[in-house]
């Protein structure tokens, strides 16, 4: 049987796929700069054609793909130790209500992840103060609302915390309404400390806040 235009459009979308898989997981590239390279790569002068390139849910199956070929003798223990060293810092954070997402919460965290957290509170000002206060060194950015672009962009801080890198988006309380609503494919955008204890064998504990 000949092959389909679409089953070579799929065949293609694998391929950058698997490309991007790789840059993700070796090189820690983001998903956005990884699919823009693997297109290049294998699309040449066709690169820009947005029809032609796989969804962010496709690379995030051949990064897992991708570890569980090359990387199944390390990967494992390095997402264990990020959602533990997660589980310390949201432990300490939790009257600011923080919820785990990114590489971390969707088991696909390598070497090169940091940890990425959302934060609902009055004010990012209470956030900053509550670190400070601690004795914790912050940088502050910007990171886009994860309601889209019409919302302005929230402030950002990023520390260290035990040897882990920590970026946490600061939220209104508000904010929160809606925002824990499953993917399109179902799986959690984010979860907070309880969900991240319960995918944890054996289970943490929690941790003194203070």
């Amino acid at each position: 049987m000949m092959p389909t235009p679409i089953d070579d459009l799929s065949l293609l979308r694998a391929e950058i796929a698997a490309v991007a898989a790789r840059m993700i997981a070796q090189d820690g590239a983001d998903y956005a700069s990884a699919k823009r390279k693997a297109a290049l790569q294998v699309l040449g002068e066709r690169a820009d054609a947005a029809n032609l390139l796989p969804d962010n849910a496709q690379i995030e199956d051949a990064v897992r793909d991708y570890q569980a070929l090359f990387l199944a003798d390390t990967q494992p223990a390095r997402l264990l130790a990020l959602r533990q060293a997660a589980l310390q810092v949201m432990d300490a954070l939790a009257e600011f209500s923080p919820y785990l997402t990114g590489a971390v919460l969707n088991g696909t965290a390598g070497e090169h992840d940091d940890i990425e957290l959302q934060l609902f509170a009055d004010s990012a000002k209470e956030v900053q103060i509550y670190l400070l206060n601690r004795n914790v060194t912050i940088d502050i950015s910007e990171t886009p609302h994860f309601k889209g672009a019409r919302y302005d962009p929230v402030e950002t801080v990023s520390f260290l915390w035990h040897g882990e890198g920590v970026h946490a988006e600061l939220y209104e309380k508000h904010d929160l309404r809606g925002a824990l609503k499953p993917r399109a494919d179902g799986r959690p955008q984010r979860a907070d400390a309880a969900t991240v204890r319960s995918m944890m064998t054996p289970p943490i504990s929690p941790q003194d806040p203070t």
